[in-house]
């Protein structure tokens, strides 16, 4: 069939006959005539045989065009060849080539119309072509003439026109051009006023307009030079910017912004700004620190500037460490007082940008960029508040951790403190930090020089007490911690951290931040020593002399604290007013003074000790420092109870300890008050630092948190009787230390509240378990003067002598009743000349009353005890003894009801108990000792009790004493 196509192909626009007339003999051979087709087509040969004789042809003949048949079917020939199987195969060659022959003709003579169609559109086409060129010859020489016939006179005039055009548009660009030249000198002008705006909008516009003239080659210089100018625009821009991180000016930051505005830059205006700020930080703090270090050190050594800030910090000098961090924090606020200012200026623009959406008409952002940039200015100015703080809280630990303080003085510490605590509200108002960097360097100072504050206000607390004699300190009637410049603090509303010299004066009801305060000029930490000396307390009481020469000369004439360190003394002199304490002026000085100007018998005068107020005193100094610094709370707490423990043990060691007395069993030491001193003694005392030769056992660091035990002054007598055995300095002691309490129980609630709650149950058992125990003091302490002031043993011999049993009523009481009362009587007298010394509270006078009762009443039931006889008339002759004795002691005391009264009509009575009674009586009433017991049933052996009845007693009083033996 392919070969077919191509001879079909090749037949040109020949028709089908003469096609057919110009075969090649091959092809007239092998493709059949139309005759011969016709026959062939006639010829019945049925469709089915034949295309099965088609089918039986090898499909190698349909191939390829290049197919050699006559090479394949020799090929295919067996070496011995069969004639009659040749002609065979012969035949059936020639069987295919007829059937493919009339399959042929068949196909040809289908098509034929189709073909006759076809090749009349050829020559159609043909007769179109020649038409065609035909016509576009005429064209081309219809265009030749035209262009002959125009003239070139009309094309020379358009021509000359145009030129005119050029060379006026030239002229034109030459002038701006030399406008362009001539802008250099103006941008020069423009950057020494710091017209950013200005200059970079001219730069800008000739930029503009030199890229419209860039095909010229002056331009192209003349560009290059405009880029660098607006280079050294940006950078003079950036050393602008840079200036506001210290002091901020609205105008200037204005202008700063428009240029960048302008530039399209303001994001990367931020970004710079942050770094400026950080550069700045670093910057202040090296500069404020190099000069005080090299002013300190003298000399023009150049180390000091080469040496990291940290270690620079290591050089500053104690005198100079204040005022440095206070320079110091100055330069910071104003750090970021300008990145406060910078934020509310962005505030403000972007509420007038909102309100009035054209007034940004000159920047070169679209608006969408426009609130994007706004956006993005937002976060970061607001991101960098807490950048800018880090960097700060870093640069002031440095400085903080730099230099140990230790050994500072209080007040100096204190100002410290007083800073850092500002400096941690503006941070809090600056960024909302809790400023853990800062509170965690202070918190570290804190401890280590608060563990040698008190070290050293312990030591000096016990030589205060060895040199105290206990006299009365002169304070007004009024007297009030609050009055003391220590407490001050208490009394100002502000926030716990903020320091109490802080505290603005006048109280709006809207407290302005620090920022708002100091907007427009000061800064926070100029009030560092604000009206310090203007502090004043008036607590001592007037002194009552006429002129200052004659106060001045009794001073000096009294010099009883010579041997004391000065600077011990200095704390007993008034830091404000310097008067001389009453501590140092004689009892002598004292009762000649008027008592119309100075009474010591005031009912609501407190009584206290210059050594109470110096307690008093630097337990204020602890909680200020505690107010200021509550990570430490707990630890200045702990050592304000030490204060407290040690002034209570103080006192019972001076005053109230003695064995002989405790042994009495009147429970004048309540199990509480016994368990505190114990706990005092074992954490506290350091009992190993009496002995010198003894050396220390205990570990090392334990005993450094301990103090001697301190001893009392040799100027304290207590072994007179003429001042009842110091009873005026055992009141002025133990009432100092209920004073004290007292004081304490009124900050309980301020100290509660700056405990952390973990630690709270410290403090309540502090308050439990030892200041409630003050008063309890008093029993061991007045016990020793009742056991003196009264001769009981005088009572006891004199009992003795009496005559028990009578046979008669007597209506007279013994003698030993009188000399008893007569005591009393004494005692009261003396009792009421030391009170024209040292004020009496009535809760004293109840216990020393109460003591000698109780004294007396169980010295009468040891006294009747003693008797060996005795009759009902006898016991009646007790009774009445007693009741007379009662009587006349109820004129001399108000102290209802009368204390043991019971205890000694208890046992008078018990004389008329009978056998079981007295059995009952004996297990009921263990207060009274087995001799007491004893003695009560052998006197009644033969009244009313026989032997028997006798040994069954003693034996249950035996079965009472044995298991305490």
């Amino acid at each position: 069939m392919q070969k077919i196509k191509s001879l079909m192909s090749r037949q040109g626009l020949k028709s089908p006959q003469e096609s057919m007339a110009d075969m090649s003999p091959v092809e007239n051979f092998r493709i059949p005539s139309k005759e011969e087709l016709r026959e062939l087509r006639e010829q019945p040969i049925d469709p089915q045989a034949e295309q099965e004789i088609i089918d039986s042809i090898e499909e190698v003949y349909f191939s390829s065009d290049s197919f050699d048949m006559v090479q394949y079917e020799l090929e295919k020939l067996p070496p011995d060849l069969n004639l009659q199987e040749l002609e065979e195969y012969r035949d059936k060659l020639k069987r295919q080539q007829a059937a493919v022959s009339k399959k042929v003709a068949d196909l040809i003579l289908e098509k034929q119309p189709s073909y006759v169609k076809e090749l009349e559109r050829v020559t159609s086409l043909q007769t179109n072509l020649q038409l065609a060129a035909v016509m576009c010859t005429n064209a081309r020489r219809q265009l030749s003439f035209a262009k002959e016939g125009f003239t070139e006179a009309s094309l020379g005039l358009l021509a000359n026109q145009r030129r005119r055009q050029l060379l006026t548009g030239l002229l034109k660009s030459l002038r701006t051009i030399k406008t362009l030249q001539r802008t250099d000198v103006r941008l020069s002008e423009m950057l020494e006023e710091e017209d950013y705006p200005g200059a970079i909008q001219l730069c800008l516009e000739c930029q503009k307009a030199a890229s419209t003239f860039k095909h010229y080659s002056c331009i192209s210089e003349l560009n290059s030079k405009l880029q660098d100018t607006l280079e050294q625009i940006e950078e003079q821009l950036d050393v602008a910017l840079s200036k506001t991180c210290k002091h901020f000016d609205v105008s200037h930051y204005t202008k700063v912004q428009l240029a960048y505005s302008l530039l399209g830059k303001t994001q990367t205006a931020m970004d710079q700004l942050h770094m400026h700020f950080t550069q700045a930080i670093h910057n202040t703090v090296f500069q404020v620190v190099l000069g005080y270090v090299e002013l300190c050190a003298g000399n023009a050594d150049t180390k000091f500037q080469k040496m990291q800030y940290k270690d620079l910090c290591t050089h500053i000098t104690p005198d100079s460490y204040i005022p440095c961090l206070t320079d110091l924090c100055k330069a910071l606020w104003e750090v970021m007082l300008s990145y406060y200012r910078t934020m509310q200026w962005h505030e403000e623009h972007d509420k007038e940008e909102a309100a009035d959406p054209d007034t940004d008409g000159t920047s070169n952002e679209s608006p969408g960029d426009s609130t994007v940039g706004r956006s993005y200015v937002k976060k970061k100015l607001e991101h960098g508040l807490s950048r800018i703080w880090q960097d700060v809280q870093l640069k002031v630990k440095a400085y903080l951790l730099g230099t140990d303080m230790s050994n500072f003085k209080y007040d100096d510490f204190i100002v410290v403190l007083d800073v850092i605590s500002r400096l941690m509200q503006v941070g809090e108002e600056f960024c909302g930090s809790k400023s853990e960097v800062l509170q965690e360097s202070i918190k570290r100072q804190s401890v280590n020089y608060f563990k040698n504050y008190h070290r050293t206000r312990l030591e000096e607390l016990r030589m205060f007490l060895e040199n105290e004699t206990w006299e009365l300190c002169p304070v007004k009637s009024n007297f009030s911690i609050a009055q003391l410049h220590e407490f001050k603090f208490m009394g100002q509303c502000r926030s716990p951290s903020v320091s109490p010299s802080r505290q603005p004066a006048s109280s709006e009801p809207v407290e302005l931040s620090l920022f708002e305060q100091y907007t427009q000029g000061g800064n926070p930490f100029e009030m560092q020593i604000d009206n310090k000396e203007e502090e004043t307390e008036d607590v001592l009481a007037s002194n009552g002399y006429e002129s200052d020469e004659l106060e001045k000369s009794v001073y000096q004439d009294y010099d009883s604290d010579s041997d004391v360190a000065e600077e011990l003394k200095q704390d007993f002199v008034d830091e404000q007013t310097g008067d001389i304490p009453a501590k140092s002026v004689s009892r002598e000085t004292l009762r000649s003074r008027k008592r119309s100007d100075y009474n010591l018998n005031k009912a609501n005068a407190p009584i206290l000790t210059n050594t109470t107020l110096n307690v008093i005193r630097l337990v204020g100094k602890y909680m200020q420092m505690m107010n200021i610094l509550k990570p430490i709370a707990f630890d200045v707490i702990h050592c304000v109870s030490q204060l407290f423990d040690y002034y209570l043990y103080a006192v019972y060691t001076f005053f109230g300890r003695n064995d002989m007395y405790e042994s009495s069993g009147l429970g004048l030491i309540s199990s509480r008050l016994r368990t505190t001193l114990n706990r005092i003694q074992e954490s506290l005392i350091d009992m190993e630092a009496g002995g010198e030769s003894v050396g220390p056992h205990g570990p090392p660091e334990e005993r450094k948190e301990k103090v001697p035990s301190p001893h009392l002054s040799q100027l304290v007598v207590l072994t007179a009787s003429g001042t009842l055995y110091g009873l005026a300095e055992r009141v002025v002691a133990t009432e100092s230390l209920v004073f004290l309490a007292e004081q304490f129980e009124l900050l309980q609630p301020h100290l509660d509240t700056m405990m952390p709650p973990a630690k709270k149950p410290f403090l309540q058992q502090f308050y439990s378990q030892t200041v409630s125990t003050a008063s309890e003091l008093r029993k061991p302490t007045y016990w020793i003067v009742a056991a003196k002031a009264i001769d009981y043993e005088q009572m006891l011999l004199l009992m003795a002598g009496v005559k028990w049993d009578i046979k008669e009523i007597m209506s007279q009481h013994n003698v030993y009743v009188d000399v008893l009362l007569k005591e009393f009587e004494q005692f009261n007298k003396r009792l009421g000349d030391v009170s024209r010394q040292v004020r009496i509270p009535l809760p004293v006078s109840n216990v020393l009353w109460e003591h000698c009762i109780r004294l007396a009443n169980r010295t009468l039931v040891e006294g009747y005890a003693n008797v060996k006889k005795c009759s009902n008339e006898g016991r009646a002759l007790m009774q009445l003894d007693f009741q007379q004795f009662l009587m006349k002691l109820e004129k001399l005391t108000d102290l209802r009801p009368i204390p043991d009264k019971e205890f000694v009509e208890t046992y008078i009575k018990a004389y008329y108990l009978t056998e079981n009674d007295m059995e009952q009586f004996i297990k009921n009433h263990r207060e009274y000792s087995m001799k007491q017991l004893a003695n009560l049933v052998n006197v009644c052996l033969g009244s009313h009790i026989n032997k028997k009845a006798r040994q069954k007693l003693l034996a249950a009083i035996d079965d009472i004493d044995r298991p305490k033996r």
